[in-house]
Formats: C-alpha cells, sequence, structure tokens
C-alpha cells in the first residue's frame, strides 16, 4: 500500500476524474435515439457556442453604436458597465453549460487586467469548478488501470474531489472529438475577431489545439512534473516553487498518482491572511503577497529563459499557498505572514519547449522592455518572427505594445487591457504573424499579470528576470564582457 497523502487524477468514462456523467454501454447496445443524440451531439453544441458568441459581440457592438450617440462620459461609462454585467452573466453560461474546453477559456477571460471587472467577479468562480465523476467510475478505472484491486492500492481515499478539473480529467468516447469541434469553432470565430482586433488570434488558437491534445495522456503530465521539479531542485538552494513528486509506478494514461500538497488556494489569500487577524491591505499583507509573487515569477523567468521548458498554465487554481513548517514556531509566535509561506504549482498537463531561438529572442526582448530600449525591441521583433502591417512602425510604439504583451507592470493609469480600445496598440499596430510557440508565453504573461492586478501589487517581472536573460544571452555567446 502506498501512503494515503497523495493525490489522483484519473480519466475515467468521460473527460478525467472530477467531471462529467459515466456513460458504460457500448455501440452495440445503443437505442436508436442514443445513437442519434451521440451523432447529433457535435451539431448541438457547435450551433450553441455560435448562437451564443454571436450574441455576446453583436451587445458590445449595439452598446458601442448608443455610447456614440451619448456625450456625456458618466453616461457612457454606466452603459458600458450595465453591458459588461449583462454580457458576464452570458459567458458565464456559455462556459458553465458548454463545460470542457470553455471552463478553461473562463479561466483566461476571468483575469483583472484583461477583462471589466463583472466579468472577473462573475468567471472567477469557474476557475476550480467542474462537474465531478462519480466515485465508482474513478475506482473502476484506477483497478483497470493498475492492475490491482482498490485497497490493495490506497490504505485511505477521499471520494470527495479536492478540486475539479475542465480538461483531461474525464474522457468518454468520442469526449476527445468534442474538445477538437470546439477548438475548431473556436478558431473559426477567431479568424472573424481578429479582423477588429488587429491580431494574429488564429495562430493562437492553433497553438491552444496543440497543447490540449496533450492533455489526454497522463504519462505526458507525469514525465513534465519530473523534470521541472528536478531542474528547480538542481538549479537553487531553495526551489522558488514547490512541485508535486510523482509516486513511481502509479501512472498510465488515464491514472496519475501524486504527492499531495496541502495548502489554500491563492484566491483564498486574502481571507487567509483576514483570518489571522492580519490587515489584508496593511504592509505585512503587502509583503507577503509582494514575497509569493517574487517567488512565483523567479520560478517563471527561470523556466522560459533558463531551461526553455515550462509549466504554461498558471491560473489560479493552480497556485496554492502552503506554510512553510519550518518556520511554524516563529510564525505562531510572531504572526508574521509574508517570509514562511511556499508557494506550490499544480497541474502540468499543459508545458511547453521553446526553441533556442525564441528563447534567446524573447531574452533580448525582456532586456529591451527593462531597459525601455525601442530599438532593441524593433530587433527583437525581427528575431522571433512577429509581422505588423508596416516594416516602418514606430519603433516606441513597438515597445509600447511589448510592455503590455510581456510584462506584468500595466503602464501608468491603466487597470485593464481592452483591445478593442481606440488607444490600443494593436489598434495602431496590427499583429499579422505572431509564433505559435510564442502562445504559451504570451499567455503565461498574462495570467502573472491577472494575477498581480487581482492581489493589488504592481511588479515588472521583465526588470526581475534581467539577469536571468542576461546570463542566457551571454551564454550563448551574444553578450560580451563580465558576466
Amino acid at each position: 500500500m502506498i501512503a494515503p497523502q497523495c493525490f489522483v487524477l484519473c480519466i475515467g468514462e468521460k473527460l478525467s476524474f472530477i467531471f462529467g456523467r459515466p456513460c458504460f454501454a457500448s455501440k452495440d447496445r445503443m437505442s436508436l435515439k442514443e445513437k442519434f443524440s451521440d451523432r447529433w451531439k457535435p451539431f448541438e453544441r457547435s450551433l450553441q457556442f455560435w448562437v451564443r458568441a454571436v450574441d455576446i459581440y453583436v451587445g458590445y457592438k449595439v452598446c458601442q453604436l448608443r455610447t456614440r450617440l451619448v456625450r456625456d462620459a458618466g453616461e457612457q461609462e454606466a452603459m458600458w458597465e450595465r453591458q459588461h454585467v449583462l454580457a458576464a452573466e452570458k459567458m458565464y453560461l456559455l462556459c458553465s453549460e458548454l463545460g470542457g474546453f470553455f471552463l478553461k477559456a473562463a479561466q483566461i477571460f476571468g483575469k483583472p487586467d484583461l477583462a471589466p471587472a463583472a466579468w472577473v467577479r462573475r468567471l472567477v468562480t469557474l476557475c476550480d469548478r467542474a462537474p465531478e465523476t462519480p466515485f465508482k467510475v474513478v475506482q473502476q478505472v484506477v483497478e483497470e488501470e493498475l492492475g490491482k484491486k482498490f485497497d490493495e492500492v490506497f490504505e485511505r481515499f477521499d471520494v470527495e474531489p479536492v478540486g475539479s478539473a475542465s480538461i483531461a480529467q474525464v474522457q468518454h468516447p468520442g469526449g476527445e472529438l468534442l474538445m477538437m469541434i470546439d477548438i475548431h469553432n473556436l478558431q473559426a470565430f477567431a479568424k472573424f475577431l481578429q479582423k477588429e482586433i488587429n491580431f494574429d488570434l488564429f495562430s493562437l488558437t492553433k497553438e491552444v489545439e496543440k497543447q490540449i491534445r496533450y492533455e489526454f495522456d497522463f504519462r505526458r503530465e507525469a514525465e513534465a512534473m519530473e523534470r521541472i521539479r528536478i531542474f528547480f531542485r538542481t538549479n537553487n538552494r531553495a526551489a522558488p516553487v514547490l512541485v508535486p513528486r510523482v509516486i513511481n509506478g502509479m501512472v498510465t494514461r488515464k491514472v496519475l498518482v501524486m504527492e499531495f500538497i496541502n495548502g489554500i488556494p491563492i484566491m483564498n489569500l486574502g481571507d487567509a491572511i483576514a483570518q489571522r487577524g492580519i490587515d489584508p491591505c496593511g504592509k505585512l499583507a503587502t509583503a507577503a503577497k509582494q514575497k509569493i509573487l517574487e517567488n512565483l515569477t523567479l520560478a517563471y523567468g527561470q523556466m522560459i529563459l533558463k531551461s526553455g521548458f515550462f509549466h504554461a498554465d498558471p491560473h489560479p487554481g493552480n497556485i496554492l499557498i502552503c506554510k512553510d513548517s519550518k518556520a511554524s514556531y516563529l510564525f505562531m509566535m510572531l504572526r508574521i505572514f509574508s517570509l514562511f509561506f511556499k508557494v506550490a504549482l499544480l497541474d502540468y498537463g499543459q508545458v511547453k519547449q521553446l526553441p533556442d531561438c525564441l528563447r534567446l529572442g524573447f531574452a533580448n526582448l525582456v532586456v529591451a522592455i527593462a531597459e525601455k530600449n525601442p530599438s532593441k525591441a524593433a530587433q527583437s521583433y525581427r528575431e522571433l518572427g512577429i509581422e505588423t502591417l508596416n516594416s516602418d512602425n514606430d519603433e516606441e510604439e513597438l515597445l509600447q505594445l511589448a510592455m503590455k504583451m510581456f510584462d506584468t507592470k500595466l503602464p501608468g493609469g491603466i487597470t485593464t487591457l481592452s483591445p478593442f480600445s481606440e488607444e490600443s496598440s494593436l489598434k495602431k499596430i496590427s499583429v499579422q504573424s505572431f509564433p505559435e510557440e510564442l502562445f504559451s508565453v504570451l499567455r503565461t504573461m498574462q495570467l502573472l499579470r491577472g494575477l498581480s492586478v487581482g492581489m493589488g501589487i504592481s511588479c515588472s517581472c521583465a526588470e526581475q528576470w534581467r539577469p536571468l536573460a542576461q546570463e542566457a544571452l551571454y551564454r550563448a555567446g551574444r553578450l560580451k564582457g563580465d558576466p
């Protein structure tokens, strides 16, 4: 028997261990009605997506036209706020009712720096929610995959799931097909939308498609988890984040057993601070949040710039805050929250390996952002293969766009980035081509910024990463002088 302190993921008869209704009947036994239902489901799902997506889009376009007829700025703002609330409810229903891939979409759209506050308030509840798979399904899959009776494997097993996943953790016949249909619908919508945003959204969805396919094999996730855990251990005296340890001999395509890490979701950090009698907005709490973000940002800087192999899904549901047991006495005596807590990074279903050419090109861009060097930023665009509509675009505007895409610190006076805004850099610089491999970096940056804005901490990852970027360039022979 293995130790009880472990965590199990399993792909059951639907899309993982923690959501969906099981379907055991074979196709031969299915009634005519069930066969028809299965064949109709992809069309029904596509129809639901398009009806809802177009409804949200048209709502914003109508609001845009109506606000042009109003001169009072206060009334315009009120009109937009009402539209945001209405659209947020529609987006919530789309993601929660269709589930699967769209729960993952909610994690992206529900970020404080990207979406309106109404969207964030509504979608944040979906970060760690998905329908649960019955325990009997989990038990059956574990026994089939590991070739042992359940009681022979586990001393104790909590039937209530710790959390629920949106993609890999439940799979039934045809589940992966439905996921691909969702992505292809999104790709078609992206082609339409990118004409207005002036950004290569289609390449982004192609990269998402590649990443989603990887999430259907837990063996790959286990290998990625161990690789990153060993990387942190060998490159740091003390790893900036905790990575769960994979339990040897307990990994198959459908089952993954790993070390259980006890902690609180980063979304609940403010409540945890308040419960300890500390003002969530006070200096002590701010120092704690600053330290947590520093560790998390350092971890990503090392992965992206030093290794090129990185965890590409840092949404709030995948980040836990854990108390350092070595400091428990000091914590109880001094009630200091900031220095004695560690960050745990979960869910390695989405990882990315950057080729060296992109890793070094991104390192050059990080230095350009940290130095606020427009010429170097323009050079980095060319090196990375980011193509804009005109070759003679203003270099300062290119730098501003780079800062908004690849730094966690928002420019002064900006709290939300709206690609539809007339002042948006995307309106001024049309990005015609964007490397698919770089979208995982872009998404990671946006999620890290969302955490920063959500915690009320203004910090620049480019400034923190500058030494790491310079080291990478120096080791590649592209930076002269004393290392």
